[in-house]
This record gives C-alpha cells, sequence and structure tokens, in this order.
C-alpha cells in the first residue's frame, strides 16, 4: 500500500477496535436500543457497519485493467448522493438488509468481526495498491483506495451514531480529521467555502445521507 492507503488503513483498524470494545461492554437491554437513525437498532447499527471478510478477499478476484471512473472515496460519495443516486434511490433496501443480517448474526459474531476478522482480512490485502482498479457491482470500476477512503468514512460517521445511543468516547482524532476532510470534498467547493464562511445562505447539507 500507499503511505496514504497504510494510513487509512490504520484509522479504519482503530475504528473498529473501538466498536468491538463498545459491542463488548453493551449489556442485552444495549443492543436492541434504538438509536438516532430512526430505522435501526444498536444491534441493526452493527450489521450494518460490520467488515465482511470475503468482501476483503474478494478484492483480489475483481481487479481489472483502468481506468476508474471513480479514483476516490470523494468521487465515490457524490456518485452515490447525488439525485437519483443509491443512497436515496435504495435507502430502504440497505436499511432492510441490516435488519435481516442482525436477526441471523448474534452480537459475539458482530464484535469479532470488527476485532479480529476485518482488521485480518485487511492486513491481506495490504499489498494491493490503492491504484489498484477493481470492478464494483455497483460502482462500477473504483479503485481500492476510494473504497477504503468510504470504508473509514462510514466506520467513522456510524459511530458517532452508536456514541449516540449507547455513550462512550469520541472516535479517535484521526479518523475524525480524515472524515471531515473527505466530506468537505465530497461538496461543491465555492458553495462550501461561501457557506462555511458566512458569505451565502445556499444549502450545502446535509452532504450525504
Amino acid at each position: 500500500m500507499g503511505s496514504q492507503n497504510y494510513r487509512v488503513g490504520e484509522l479504519l483498524t482503530e475504528a473498529w477496535a473501538s466498536w468491538a470494545e463498545r459491542g463488548a461492554a453493551l449489556s442485552a437491554e444495549d443492543w436492541d436500543r434504538p438509536t438516532r437513525l430512526s430505522e435501526w437498532t444498536v444491534r441493526d447499527l452493527y450489521a450494518h457497519v460490520a467488515p465482511a471478510p470475503e468482501q476483503f478477499a474478494g478484492l483480489r478476484e475483481a481487479v481489472v485493467e483502468g481506468p476508474a471512473g471513480l479514483t476516490g472515496g470523494a468521487d465515490v460519495l457524490r456518485t452515490f448522493n447525488q439525485p437519483g443516486g443509491l443512497a436515496h434511490t435504495a435507502a430502504g433496501q440497505i436499511a432492510e438488509m441490516a435488519k435481516e443480517a442482525a436477526k441471523v448474526t448474534e452480537p459475539a459474531v458482530l464484535i469479532a468481526r470488527f476485532g479480529t476478522e476485518g482488521p485480518a482480512a485487511l492486513t491481506g490485502i495490504a499489498d494491493l495498491s490503492p491504484d489498484t482498479v477493481v470492478a464494483h457491482q455497483l460502482l462500477g470500476k473504483v479503485t481500492v483506495g476510494a473504497l477504503g477512503e468510504v470504508a473509514l468514512m462510514e466506520a467513522t460517521v456510524h459511530l458517532l451514531d452508536l456514541i449516540a445511543a449507547v455513550g462512550g468516547p469520541a472516535p479517535a482524532e484521526g479518523a475524525l480529521h480524515f472524515t471531515r476532510a473527505l466530506l468537505a470534498e465530497a461538496t461543491d467547493p465555492v458553495a462550501f467555502i461561501e457557506a462555511a464562511a458566512g458569505r451565502s445562505a445556499e444549502p450545502v447539507l446535509p452532504i450525504i445521507r
């Protein structure tokens, strides 16, 4: 991996460790607690974010010749969240998939995915360059680095959802800074700067669903 991709992998493993530590401390009642994402309980949230080792292993089989249409996490976010994008059209399906996975996956299994299985799978693809192009079922040709950046963003944003539901310390500073920068990058730069600087009242938020 390049240095940036190594940093993303390191931060992602750190974020997953936080999920595992929180999960290990939860009571049975906590797992059923509602979150601020009205369609999901804490267990549903875990099932949605938990890394699936087979997905990482499958990246090797998905390697294709470039160029990639999406080369960074911001490209992926813009594609997902554009009008008519999957964040809008598939939101219900994604929520239902998480609920179904939560029904058949025990908390101990979800914790292990964050604490051991996911990090091991990530280490297993550490030799893939962030510029490696893979075929993605929903995104077409995308780089490994772009997928890693989105995974870190998802782990961080949803960790804040988890904290809001069951408490705990904030995500690591590195993950927060990375996620903030990625979300800002996904917006129109002029619109974002002018809104952030108080020069415009045009809405730029939310950036993602």
